[in-house]
């Protein structure tokens, strides 16, 4: 198994041209300014390396979240073309990247000298945490941080709802955040989790 027998030939190309096309857009006026202004080459290659950082952030996530999913390093291994040593020594110690998105958070399951009490919810999978995450969240503890193959929540004297939703949901994030529902944290690749007090209409997640 290789990343060429996971997306054809249309859909990896798909996927360059996208991320070429984010690099050009996202700077206002990029795009334009390199008909006729040398700075804005140098404006280019910083937006490209932003580029470059930002999908070897995704990349780790998204191997985090194969491995969350129960793939092998070995299978993980394949896909990216290297060795299963070779993945897991690039891969393993980059679970590091933890989104912490409450206040005082010192790390997993640190707390303020006077904040509330704080858990740890491990080991989790992409397809347990969200159970784990309402029977959390129905006993009074709501999602404060996350990383791969745990969750942070904390005490609060209220009950709370989580949901998680695609990056690429963009209007429903819109809607959502609309409706009530806060974010916690930049999201862990290729999600965005959220959170609101239960008292409110639950959504359909």
């Amino acid at each position: 198994m290789n990343s060429e027998e996971l997306l054809d030939a249309q859909e990896a190309a798909r996927v360059r041209e996208g991320v070429a096309e984010a690099v050009l857009r996202a700077p206002e006026g990029l795009a334009e300014s390199l008909e006729d202004d040398a700075t804005g080459f140098l404006r280019l290659v910083d937006a490209t390396r932003i580029g470059a950082e930002e999908t070897n952030r995704l990349l780790r996530e998204a191997v985090q979240g194969a491995r969350a999913a129960g793939h092998s390093w070995d299978t993980v291994g394949r896909v990216l073309g290297v060795s299963r040593q070779a993945a897991q020594q690039r891969f393993a110690g980059k679970a590091a990247d933890a989104v912490s998105a409450g206040p005082g958070t010192q790390g997993p399951g640190a707390q303020g000298p006077d904040g509330p009490e704080r858990r740890v919810l491990t080991p989790l999978t992409a397809f347990n945490e969200m159970a784990a995450l309402a029977q959390a969240g129905a006993d009074g503890w709501q999602l404060v941080g996350y990383g791969a193959l745990y969750h942070e929540v904390e005490a609060s004297d209220r009950r709370w709802e989580h949901c998680r939703v695609t990056i690429a949901a963009a209007a429903r994030r819109r809607r959502m955040e609309a409706e009530g529902w806060v974010p916690v944290g930049a999201g862990w690749f290729p999600w965005r989790y959220y959170k609101r007090p239960l008292h409110q209409a639950a959504a359909d997640c």
